[in-house]
């Protein structure tokens, strides 16, 4: 006579491990996406016409590319979000000195903001204050996904255009600081596309 089979008894260590695999390989499979989106990553050949420049502090060439763009009359006013208190004009503008002094009244110093929510409450602001219908978004091409994602909430009613700048991490992808970066923003992306955003502000360190 067969002997019964005996039922599996169920695992619940088990199934947190299944668990665990397949959320790894979802993320694994939208950090690809992510990666070609930062890769491609460019802005609008002409730019459309634009009320105003938002430029991102916390990485190289962002403040240089919002003055370029000022320079270049692509908007008349530009917003430097997340400059810090304490700080001044030139603490930003070393590079640029002659177009600094020439546009100063054109510019706008942010000083509240320390993550990339702060810089859309701040954007917000001084685009209500102005009454700006478009804004140019000038960050990092790896930061810009999440930045978009925060601007478009905090300025439902605005056009955004994003001009991303490539920053010299980026010229060197396959690097483990580089990788780290990486994965730790399109993390942060997730965390603001799942609608934690304000949550997470308020429990991270100030964004690179």
């Amino acid at each position: 006579m067969p002997r019964p089979r005996r039922r599996r008894r169920f695992s619940f260590t088990r199934l947190l491990l299944r668990l665990f695999f397949v959320l790894v390989a979802l993320w694994g499979a939208g950090f690809a996406i992510f990666l070609g989106v930062v890769l491609t990553a460019a802005p609008p050949n002409p730019l459309p016409p634009a009320d105003g420049i938002v430029a991102l502090t916390g990485g190289d060439g962002r403040v240089g590319a919002g003055l370029a763009l000022l320079a270049a009359h692509e908007a008349p006013l530009l917003l430097i979000s997340g400059a810090g208190r304490g700080t001044y004009l030139g603490d930003f503008t070393a590079d640029d000195a002659a177009a600094a002094t020439r546009y100063a009244s054109a510019i706008t110093l942010g000083h509240m903001a320390d993550t990339t929510h702060g810089n859309a409450l701040e954007a917000s602001d001084w685009a209500n204050e102005h009454h700006m219908h478009s804004l140019i978004i000038v960050t990092a091409d790896y930061h810009m996904p999440r930045a978009m994602l925060e601007m478009q909430a905090a300025l439902p009613d605005v056009t955004l255009i994003p001009a991303p700048v490539r920053p010299p991490a980026m010229n060197n992808l396959f690097t483990l600081p580089t990788l780290r970066l990486l994965a730790a923003e399109y993390t942060k992306y997730l965390v603001v596309r799942s609608g934690m955003g304000r949550l997470a502000a308020t429990l991270t360190t100030p964004d690179p």
